[in-house]
């Protein structure tokens, strides 16, 4: 087993799975953090609506950070979980991160980017079916 893997049935750690288990769990804790300054620091300061797409930013992060921890449990089952891995952390990165700097700063402009992240973690979920191992 590798260091930061979940074992397979042999107990070796599959290719993916370390990476997909540190990044689902640092977007999960970040993204409690981040929950948690919505709800208390900015709060009084964001309107209502930019309150909201701050939050948006939040509940995909955390998803993705579940969906990251589900490829690092079903690394064996997936061909290519580092790709898949790496596509839900750039979606992260540029969905929930666009949304984040929108709710902030109020330039409207960052609502051009989150699509890309958008496609990004579609993506991400269209790998997990596309690049499965299939059952012998």
């Amino acid at each position: 087993m590798t260091a930061g893997g979940i074992p397979s049935a042999d107990g070796t750690a599959p290719p993916g799975s370390g990476l997909a288990l540190c990044l689902g769990s640092a977007a999960g804790a970040t993204g409690v953090a981040l929950g948690a300054f919505g709800a208390h620091a900015l709060r009084q300061r964001l309107d209502p609506g930019m309150l909201e797409i701050y939050r948006t930013g939040v509940l995909y992060q955390v998803l993705h950070a579940l969906a990251l921890l589900a490829v690092a449990a079903l690394g064996t089952r997936l061909g290519r979980p580092r790709l898949t891995a790496l596509l839900f952390t750039a979606g992260i990165v540029i969905f929930s991160g666009s949304l984040y700097i929108l709710a902030i700063s109020g330039v409207r402009i960052w609502g051009a980017v989150t699509p890309f992240g958008g496609v990004s973690l579609i993506a991400g979920w269209l790998s997990m079916v596309l690049f499965r191992k299939k059952a012998s």
